[in-house]
Formats: C-alpha cells, structure tokens, sequence
C-alpha cells in the first residue's frame, strides 16, 4: 500500500499551515524548513512554483500519491462540472476521508490504517479499501468487534466538527455519507484552480 511516510512537520513548515492536524512542533517552528529558516531571503516564487506547491499540497492532505491524483484528476475532468471542484469532492469522496470527518479517526492516515485493518463497514460489509469513492446514502460504521476499540472511543470523544454532508449516530457508531460536498462546505484552505492550470499545461 503505498502512501507518503516521510516526516510531516517538515511538510507543514513548508505550506506554512499544520495541514497534518495539530501539531507541537509546527506551532513552535511555523517557519519553512532548512538550514537557514527564517532568515533566508526567498525571491518571488514563479507562477509555476506557486501552482506546484497548491497541488503538493492538496496530496499531502488527503494522503494521496502522484499517479492516483493525476488518475482522479483525469476523471474530474471527464466528469460533468467545474473540474477543480470535482477534483476536491472525488478526494472528499474517499473512504478514509470520510472516516476521518465523522471523527472515527483523528487524522486521515490514522482513518486510512483503520480502513486497511478491517475496522470500517460500508453498507455492513467490510471494506478495507481507502479510496474507496462513496456514494450519497452509503452507510459508514465501526465493524462490531472495533467499536470498544481505545482510539476510536477516544477520537469520538474528542470529535466537535459537524458537517452538513454527513450525518453520525454515536450510539450505533454509523453514519450516513448524506451528499457529496459543494465546494463551500469543503473546509480545506486549497486554490484548486491553481492545481487545474497546471495539469493542464
């Protein structure tokens, strides 16, 4: 299964936003990293630079590799629609995204591993398969022998954020994947058209 495991305060401090979730280190050192760091004096980054840092950093927030992105672009753009925006609700899509807005999970790569472990149903069926595209309607919930599991407990009970595209019933530990997000309901601070212009060269 492939996915980014590098380290990732280093990533943060380079986007400058703790794009990972919370994060100590990066509130102690929100500066770009290397040797130099504050001090070094960056010129005006090109227009090609601005809108290859855009994309990197939409893939290092949904946990996605090059060649599945560029497959999920290439479908955005076939796909009826604004294609930046597609692009954003095919990633908002995905399973292990979906498991980490209903607070399953405090990050994605922790939704993504509780996927790939057989913890999550979808419409009662085991699915270990991370990006998985939902549906509207499909039900998401905590396989049986999961939900006394330690850090799904705690992540729910630690979980404050609503979203009006997903519902969640703590008592059953299932939730529904309502509708497909509107670019206004996707909290993620991404210039999508930048990551458009620049597959497009």
């Amino acid at each position: 299964m492939a996915r980014y495991t590098g380290p990732k305060t280093k990533i943060a401090r380079k986007f400058g936003e703790a794009i990972f979730g919370d994060d100590k280190s990066f509130e102690k050192r929100n500066y770009p990293p290397g040797q130099h760091g504050n001090n070094r004096r960056r010129g005006k980054k090109s227009e090609y630079a601005i809108q290859l840092m855009e994309k990197q950093k939409a893939k290092y927030t949904y946990g996605v590799l090059e060649r599945q992105f560029r497959n999920m672009f290439e479908k955005a753009t076939r796909a009826n629609g604004i294609t930046g925006e597609v692009l954003l609700q095919l990633c908002e899509s995905r399973l292990d995204n979906v498991v980490y807005r209903m607070g399953i999970s405090p990050s994605r790569s922790g939704a993504r591993q509780l996927v790939s472990h057989r913890h999550i149903t979808v419409n009662g069926e085991i699915l270990n398969i991370p990006s998985y595209q939902l549906k509207p309607g499909d039900v998401v919930g905590v396989r049986e022998k999961s939900k006394s599991l330690v850090a799904i407990q705690d992540s729910l009970s630690n979980s404050s954020a609503t979203y009006e595209w997903i519902t969640w019933n703590n008592d059953t530990k299932q939730g529904t994947f309502v509708s497909v997000p509107g670019r206004v309901q996707i909290p993620e601070n991404i210039n999508e058209q930048f990551i458009v212009e620049l597959y497009s060269k």
